[in-house]
């Protein structure tokens, strides 16, 4: 291919792009194709010869489209969203063009220095105080094991990277029991363990972790010669939105000298909005590392994860390593891929310079409390169905439902939800029950496709009965 080749697809491509997201509403939410349809279509083995840029897009749409779950479909309605607005799109565009490795200053400064502003932006948004810095990372994953692995180098003294943790005795890390996976592999990764992973019950209209229980297991493990290293918080946890009372798991904390990391990969982005900072904002402040997700709420193209970190420090005496090849001469500089895990960066901050300059934070304001207010309307509808029962009250946007019936009725009804295309939900568990979750949060949805849903529920729900 050459450059006017190029620049002939690349004009077919946008305006084919510009088609299937105004086609969004017609087509089905979840691809509906069974295991193995798709490689059964792909050969065997890979052409020896070019072909024709025409026969490999034909392709495309034949076999690759009808077997995409569409994400940016407006009745998206299940995990979270992964959100591309177009502003942002067009970024990952330009970035995908200029094709840099962003590892060093020296790489690409202009990576860089964007991202320092982009992350201060953001800082001002969430209304964190000044002195926090961060990194923008790939995923909450990844952050949160950045953390988990501070949090082990801190307890041990900065010993564990160059000796090992055979010897340094049972490291304990806490959270609530309502947390994200993201944890539980991250303890495994740093050689935690799952049995050092200590998960404390939840209480309370936000399913909060109990502070009681919290401080009760740390004493027990002190006295048990144990070495507690840090405590994970979660504001809007992923099965049903738990958010812990920040200030007074801050206050366990700090008397027990631990790191902290806060989890608010999705409701993070609701903190643009002053009026819910006091009820799921509260106490933030002197958190070591907190973690949000502008690729779900915010509408980043994925992947897009920002860490904030009060003091950098700790995290780079845990992750920095600097072979002479990768030295900076002549000046202080930045250099991000001592901040996280890959050495490898992409240029991820241009799209959120791109999206807040193209919406505004007020924009992007209007969009959350939309989501907001639309799913506790679809709560209330989906309250008046018969025998329907509402478990967990809506958490900003996201509750949890079920139908009349046992577990495998609830899978049932999502499935056949699911199958039938029109909107697209997930399962949970919560308190030992199957739930069905619900989740508004689709950057380009609006009232009337939300309000949609409780009427497929309830017509899919009369097929099923």
């Amino acid at each position: 291919m050459d450059w006017e080749d190029f620049s002939d697809w690349g004009k077919k491509i946008a305006d084919w792009a510009a088609e299937y997201h105004k086609s969004l509403p017609d087509r089905p939410v979840r691809a509906q194709t069974a295991p193995g349809e798709i490689a059964a279509q792909l050969p065997g083995h890979p052409p020896e010869v070019a072909e024709e840029m025409e026969q490999i897009m034909g392709d495309f749409e034949r076999i690759v489209m009808p077997a995409i779950t569409h994400w940016q479909h407006p009745r998206f309605f299940a995990y979270f969203p992964a959100n591309a607005a177009p502003p942002s799109m067009l970024a990952e565009m330009l970035v995908t063009t200029i094709a840099a490795q962003c590892m060093l200053w020296q790489t690409s400064p202009a990576a860089t220095e964007m991202e320092q502003v982009m992350i201060d932006w953001l800082r001002q948004a969430l209304d964190l105080t000044e002195g926090y810095t961060g990194v923008i990372q790939d995923s909450a994953s990844s952050a949160t094991l950045s953390a988990v692995l501070t949090m082990r180098e801190r307890a041990t003294g900065f010993t564990g990277n160059r000796d090992g943790l055979n010897g340094k005795g049972a490291l304990r890390i806490y959270c609530s029991d309502q947390v994200h996976s993201s944890i539980d592999r991250a303890c495994w990764v740093a050689g935690i363990g799952q049995e050092n992973l200590i998960k404390i019950p939840t209480q309370g209209p936000r399913h909060g972790m109990d502070v009681g229980a919290l401080q009760a297991a740390i004493t027990k493990d002190h006295d048990a010669g144990h070495i507690p290293a840090g405590i994970i918080a979660a504001t809007g946890g992923t099965g049903v939105g738990a958010s812990d009372r920040l200030g007074d798991v801050l206050v366990v904390a700090q008397h027990e000298d631990l790191y902290t990391h806060l989890d608010a990969a999705w409701a993070g982005s609701a903190m643009i909005c002053p009026e819910f900072r006091q009820d799921f904002w509260d106490g933030v402040e002197g958190y070591d590392s907190i973690v949000f997700n502008p690729h779900k709420w915010l509408g980043a193209q994925f992947d897009c994860s920002v860490q904030f970190l009060r003091d950098p420090q700790p995290q780079l005496n845990t992750l920095k390593i600097e072979p002479e090849y990768l030295k900076t001469s002549g000046s202080e500089v930045t250099n991000y891929s001592e901040w996280t895990i890959p050495l490898g960066r992409r240029f991820r901050a241009l799209k959120i310079w791109f999206l807040i300059r193209a919406y505004g934070l007020e924009g992007l304001r209007a969009r959350i409390r939309n989501h907001i207010t639309w799913a506790g309307e679809a709560c209330e509808a989906i309250r008046a169905l018969d025998g329907f029962e509402i478990v967990t009250e809506p958490i900003l946007s996201l509750f949890s439902f079920r139908c009349p019936g046992d577990d495998a009725m609830q899978q049932e009804l999502v499935d056949a939800l699911n199958d039938d295309g029109r909107i697209y939900l997930t399962q949970g568990m919560f308190e030992g029950r199957k739930v069905i979750r619900f989740s508004v949060g689709q950057f380009d949805t609006t009232r009337e496709q939300v309000m949609m849903a409780p009427k497929v529920i309830a017509d899919v729900w009369r097929s099923l009965t």
